[in-house]
């Protein structure tokens, strides 16, 4: 099984850029808030009950998924690149697929702050994202995650840049390409096929 971890900050269009990379590919989508809406309702975020949930029922579907049938899964995040519990995360889930015989793969989306604060609003994302439908709220957030965290790479070298530099690797300034466009330039850069069935 293929996993694409797609990364990137808040609102830059990895569940859009997901949604689309797996009608190319027939791989399916799991994103950052099909785990964080449902523990939502019970605990606060970033309580303790709520990110032992969280990380466990991500890691769950991902040690399940790398021994099915699955051709690929897709998995977007929020990666705080300079934090080392997020690098240890991601690497966690990276040995999960490889132990089963699949492979990692990293996308990394790169976007405008005044292009990601228009996308913050879209419809399909506050369709999927509950959370998000306090838009003040959302965009306050946004703000203070790219002050107080590095969310792409091509500043000062972070703990999981190694890590990246180990599996195949795509960064993508997806400013002004559709999320079909930047699935397509993913499936080139990785030769993916297609594994819908019809």
């Amino acid at each position: 099984m293929d996993l694409v971890i797609v990364f990137g900050p808040a609102a830059v269009g990895k569940m859009t850029v997901g949604h689309a990379l797996c009608e190319l590919t027939g791989f399916k989508l799991f994103h950052n808030h099909a785990t964080i809406e449902p523990v939502l309702g019970i605990f606060p975020f970033g309580s303790p009950p709520f990110g032992r949930l969280v990380s466990e029922f991500r890691r769950r579907v991902i040690e399940e998924a790398a021994t099915s049938d699955l051709p690929g899964l897709v998995f977007t995040f929020v990666w705080a690149l300079d934090n080392a519990e997020d690098r240890d995360t991601v690497a966690s889930y990276v040995q999960i697929v490889e132990q089963a015989g699949g492979r990692a793969r990293f996308v990394e989306l790169y976007a405008e702050q005044d292009e990601r604060l228009a996308r913050n609003s879209t419809e399909f994302r506050l369709a999927q994202k509950a959370s998000k439908r306090d838009l003040e709220g959302s965009r306050r957030n946004l703000l203070a995650m790219d002050v107080d965290y590095t969310l792409n790479t091509g500043g000062s070298r972070t703990k999981a840049e190694e890590l990246i530099e180990q599996h195949d690797h795509v960064r993508i300034d997806n400013t002004n390409l559709t999320p079909g466009q930047v699935a397509q330039r993913v499936v080139e850069a990785f030769g993916l096929r297609n594994n819908l069935r019809h």
